[in-house]
């Protein structure tokens, strides 16, 4: 048995220890009297104000209305794409594409339920034990926790089955030879996701809104909120992980045996395609559904928590939950146009238009276009972001384009230098983009919102988060369309529909188009490199989201500590040593999870090519054997599962550590974390998407492919793999995951502090970083390359080129 294999047997031990004393603590101590913080919400009756003689709760049924049809939208483009043409060959590769798809997401299904079973244990213990709460409303916050993760799942598993039956049909397109199917189908396919996801999303929060009673809803939301955050750190994080191991390892063979792209002799090809589909469709999708939660569920808790009049909060609150309506009317309105600034206009005049109609009386009669006005920054924000990323990312930056300068003489060095600085630059144009948009936010925030309520530049801040969601569907599509364009590509090579017998007499015959194979493979790559780009334009928008709406969330902790910011005010400043240290820890614990997903990637990474370099054949055959390919999915699935494990349990129990250490502390943590995980998600997401593009215009445009230089950039596009698709994009659900799990956290340290003195609170407090710190050694030194004896492979010596290459 290898030493990661001894090593796990003693983690359950560990891990039960810590929560044990946590349960037993809890239960000796004496009950709460009355529930503090986001459980004790309560939502009022929406009925009680009308909007144009309708009452706001027959206002948002008629928002169930409009998510149906945007499900039914969603679906409709679903049969749509199934029964475009595609060959028979074509088809089975994206099958078996999807099978082994299935087989990953079924086996993070179960992943997810070990998962939950530790914030259910924190659930119980704080509600049920401590706050004393009835047993019906404890389930209820376990049920729609699960339900929380299960819409997280749900949409992640519709996003990975209707890109495999896209990927295909673009690649059967290519053969006419016309660049327009090319393209729509894969925006087709990510305006169905898009579509899909928000609706649903919107659907089962309105039905909290508008069905749980309103002393309920609060634990509600809770529940949903932490369920879907759960669900997308674990599938983005382990998605991240396990494409890049795959993406590494295929595309290492390229250079170590000289061959072209997506080689189907390749075994490591499947689980890149595999790979595209569980880091770039099922972890985006899973991460757009919870952003889109979580983000509504920290506004309604402002504005219960911070809007003093029962009748201004449900204006706000239909107001809002309107506005979210309007975004899928707008989207929709706008598909298949030039849609990120045609659904920014749209989106910007419904939302001065419904702010009229319905909040025009609010306050001095002028918030109606103040509150307008900040959403706007934000959906300008969604607009002008994706356009700051293409200048450091797309094939016609200059950027890019010098990276490429830099490879020709200067190699693999100069190639990932100029990446780097690509990165850092992208990072202060679009953190200064920011700031001014949020900075016009705080003056507006300043002109009359203080008559409504407590900290209005708060509730500025996540009106600006809540703006960049604007074009949520259409973020979301563009975020599908690369792992569909990257799909199509090697669905195109797997086929080997090139040496199928008399294939281009059975097309003309059957589909009436003559076939022109080098053209169609020159559209896909081309469209490959759009899609690399698209992707990149759709980061920053989401880990944007994340950090301001982290504002919002970190403000309902203030609340809990301060007393309605009445009292301890002085704690909250570098004066207080405490929040000092908080803000240093945050940055720390930042590098730590870059490390750690990357350390899981290089090591799974090794595996895979130790394992493809043994067992590829050049020689007598056209395919590598399916046995090997699922090897090489088992492989990454493996190290993925690990690593994620291992990062989620320190940030468990980290989130704990920090909690009990010190509230103040904590809430430098939470910033800390939110700042620096902006800008060093920015850089890799931006520095990866110029390396990767570099290679891209080496290949499409030089047509150079096998050279020194193309050896280069596709070293270049390896070392960015995990920075833009797996550390960059897993911090967006990291921060909000630890944000939300931390309003739970501090509560209950608050409370156990309160009852059994701050001794205890710093006893727990050393017992849950000590875990913590067992799992940051078990995310570096367990899974180091020497870590673990080399996997069990059947070594084939077959081929020159195969024993040459050691």
């Amino acid at each position: 048995m290898n030493q990661i294999g001894l090593r796990n047997r003693h983690v359950p031990s560990v891990i039960l220890a810590a929560l044990v004393v946590l349960a037993l603590v809890s239960v000796v101590a004496p009950p709460v009297l009355a529930a503090g913080g986001e459980a004790s919400l309560i939502v009022p009756d929406l009925g009680h104000v009308t909007f144009g003689g309708v009452g706001g709760r027959a206002l948002l049924m008629w928002g169930l209305v409009v998510c149906v049809m945007g499900l039914v939208f969603g679906m409709v483009i679903f049969s749509q794409l199934k029964n475009l043409p595609v060959h028979a060959s074509m088809r089975e590769i994206s099958e078996l594409i999807y099978e082994t798809c299935k087989t990953y997401l079924i086996t993070q299904g179960k992943f997810l339920l070990i998962l939950e079973a530790f914030i259910g244990v924190i659930i119980v213990l704080y509600f049920g034990v401590l706050l004393k709460l009835d047993a019906m409303k404890v389930l209820i916050i376990l049920l729609f926790s699960l339900i929380g993760i299960g819409g997280s799942y749900g949409v992640a598993w519709f996003g990975m089955r209707i890109n495999t039956f896209a990927n295909s049909r673009t690649a059967f397109a290519s053969l006419g030879g016309k660049p327009f199917p090319v393209y729509a189908i894969p925006l087709k396919a990510g305006m169905s996701v898009g579509m899909l996801l928000i609706s649903v999303e919107l659907f089962l929060m309105l039905c909290i809104l508008l069905f749980i009673p309103g002393d309920y809803a609060g634990p509600c939301f809770i529940g949903f909120a932490i369920g879907e955050s759960l669900g997308a750190a674990a599938l983005r994080i382990a998605g991240g992980i396990f494409t890049k191991i795959a993406d590494i390892g295929s595309d290492l063979m390229k250079i170590v045996f000289n061959i072209k792209e997506d080689d189907a002799r390749n075994p490591g090809v499947i689980a890149d395609c595999t790979g595209d589909n569980a880091g770039d469709s099922v972890g985006p999708s899973a991460d757009g559904f919870e952003t889109y939660g979580v983000t509504g569920v920290a506004l309604i808790s402002f504005i219960l928590l911070a809007v003093r009049e029962p009748a201004v909060q449900v204006q706000l609150l239909v107001w809002i939950f309107v506005m979210r309506v309007l975004m899928i009317v707008a989207s929709g309105a706008s598909y298949l146009t030039s849609l990120v600034w045609i659904t920014s206009v749209v989106s910007v005049m419904l939302t001065y238009v419904a702010s009229y109609a319905l909040v025009r009386d609010l306050g001095d009669g002028s918030l109606w276009w103040k509150l307008s006005t900040v959403i706007t920054c934000g959906t300008l924000a969604g607009a002008i972001i994706p356009e700051l990323v293409k200048v450091f990312t797309s094939t016609k930056s200059r950027h890019v384009r010098e990276v490429v300068t830099s490879a020709r003489e200067g190699g693999a060095s100069l190639d990932i230098l100029s990446g780097f600085v690509a990165g850092n630059f992208s990072a202060y144009w679009l953190g200064m983009a920011i700031v001014v948009l949020m900075g016009i936010a705080y003056a507006i925030s300043t002109a009359g919102l203080a008559s409504l309520m407590v900290a209005p530049a708060v509730f500025a801040f996540g009106l600006v988060a809540f703006g960049f969601l604007g074009m949520g569907p259409v973020t979301i599509a563009v975020d599908s369309y690369g792992p569909v364009t990257d799909n199509a590509q090697s669905v195109f090579e797997l086929s080997l529909i090139e040496q199928v017998p008399g294939i281009r007499q059975e097309i003309k015959r059957t589909y009436g188009f003559d076939v022109n194979f080098e053209n169609a493979k020159h559209l896909l790559e081309e469209n490959d490199g759009t899609g690399n780009t698209f992707k990149a334009t759709a980061k920053p928008v989401l880990i944007g989201t994340a950090v301001v709406g982290a504002t919002t969330m970190i403000f309902s902790i203030i609340v809990l500590l301060t007393h309605g910011l009445s009292q301890n005010l002085d704690k909250l400043s570098l004066l207080h040593p405490p929040f000092l240290l908080g803000l240093i820890t945050g940055g720390a614990m930042i590098y730590w999870f870059t490390g750690a997903a990357t350390q899981a990637v290089t090591t799974g990474a090794y595996r895979a090519v130790e394992f493809i370099k043994a067992n590829i054949k050049l020689e007598g055959v056209t395919k590598a054997s399916v046995a090997d390919s699922k090897k090489v999915v088992e492989i990454c699935t493996q190290y993925a599962q690990k690593g994620m494990f291992n990062i989620f349990l320190t940030v468990f129990f980290a989130t704990l550590a920090f909690a009990f250490l010190e509230p103040y502390f904590f809430i430098g943590y939470l910033i800390s974390i939110a700042l620096f995980g902006l800008f060093q998600a920015v850089f890799m997401a931006n520095a990866g998407g110029a390396w990767d593009n570099a290679k891209k215009i080496v290949e499409v445009d030089l047509k150079e492919k096998g050279t020194p230089l193309h050896a280069a950039t596709v070293v270049g596009d390896t070392v960015g793999d995990p920075f833009k698709d797996t550390s960059s994009v897993a911090m967006n659900p990291i921060i909000k995951f630890t944000t939300l799990f931390g309003l739970l956290a501090v509560e209950l340290a608050v409370t156990l502090t309160a009852e059994q003195g701050a001794g205890l609170s710093l006893f727990l407090a050393a017992l849950f970083f000590a875990v913590s710190v067992v799992f940051v050694w078990r995310s570096f030194y367990a899974m180091r390359i020497g870590g673990g004896a080399p996997a069990k492979v059947e070594t084939r010596r077959v081929g020159a080129v195969a024993r040459g290459s050691k």
